[in-house]
């Protein structure tokens, strides 16, 4: 079993849809995917915090069955952890969503199996996810890449949180989470979780860029991530692209590795707005 976390609220469907069909379309593996998502109502910091509906998450489910059976999408909503770990802490009302939070919740929830791989949802697969999955953890916490940027401007091993290959049974031993949530409840963090998960971590195993490659791809880039990236041209300016910005990515990545995976989610988006009787508007 491959166990897969994302994070987020209902209007994540664009993100988690080209992921899991990225990872799908990459991986040649026959072992069944189980895929947890946390999300959360937290609608009176902002109104569009609303939790992933049960109507996606069957969407989704029925998704990843098309490649393998046994392959299974389940929801669970932490409202009730998150209020009691993080409601009023100083990093709710910060740049990110509240929801990049959740990942440090995977302590505290019943039943998660001890390896995990936590994705944020702005990135695509280019090889088979069994290649990072399958790293071993046993003696670290969790696996990382250096972040693009941060390797530069803080120090060269600088993580970047949005690819955590997570030993959850050596982060409730060394209590990782537990002292992140305590860094982001007491000091409003420059970058949030990112902050308070490497402020707290005892032992990490580095990874190599490809695994998380923020800025480029090339061959052997096994992650994209459409993280915010300074552009150089026409003039000095950041980007927030992400992968389901299509004719964007065409246009100024001038990517086309990912067009099998663009046809299906066009696909897979029409038949969903279909059964919500929703107009698809491109």
């Amino acid at each position: 079993m491959i166990n897969l976390l994302f994070a987020g609220n209902e209007k994540v469907f664009d993100g988690i849809l080209t992921g899991l069909l990225s990872i799908m379309k990459r991986t040649e593996t026959k072992e069944p995917f189980k895929i947890h998502v946390y999300t959360m109502d937290v609608s009176h910091i902002k109104k569009e915090f609303t939790p992933i509906s049960d109507e996606l998450i069957s969407f989704l489910n029925t998704v990843v069955k098309d490649f393998n059976h046994a392959n299974e999408v389940i929801k669970v909503d932490v409202t009730d952890i998150y209020m009691q770990e993080f409601s009023g802490c100083p990093n709710e009302n910060s740049y990110v969503s509240p929801y990049a939070l959740l990942r440090t919740l995977a302590d505290l929830v019943p039943n998660m199996p001890d390896k995990l791989l936590y994705l944020d949802i702005d990135l695509l697969f280019n090889k088979d996810i069994t290649l990072l999955y399958n790293i071993d953890v046993s003696d670290y916490e969790y696996a990382a890449a250096r972040d693009h940027y941060g390797k530069f401007l803080i120090y060269p091993n600088y993580i970047n949180s949005g690819v955590l290959l997570l030993n959850l049974a050596k982060i409730k031993e060394t209590r990782l989470f537990e002292k992140a949530r305590d860094w982001l409840r007491k000091k409003k963090l420059m970058f949030v979780d990112q902050s308070a998960i490497i402020r707290s971590t005892t032992k990490r195993l580095m990874l190599k860029q490809r695994f998380n490659d923020q800025k480029f791809l090339y061959k052997n880039t096994v992650i994209r991530h459409f993280s915010k990236r300074l552009l150089w041209l026409p003039y000095p300016h950041t980007a927030n692209i992400k992968q389901w910005h299509i004719e964007k990515v065409y246009k100024v990545f001038k990517y086309h590795q990912f067009d099998d995976i663009y046809e299906l989610y066009n696909d897979y988006k029409r038949k969903y707005l279909e059964i919500r009787g929703v107009k698809n508007e491109k």
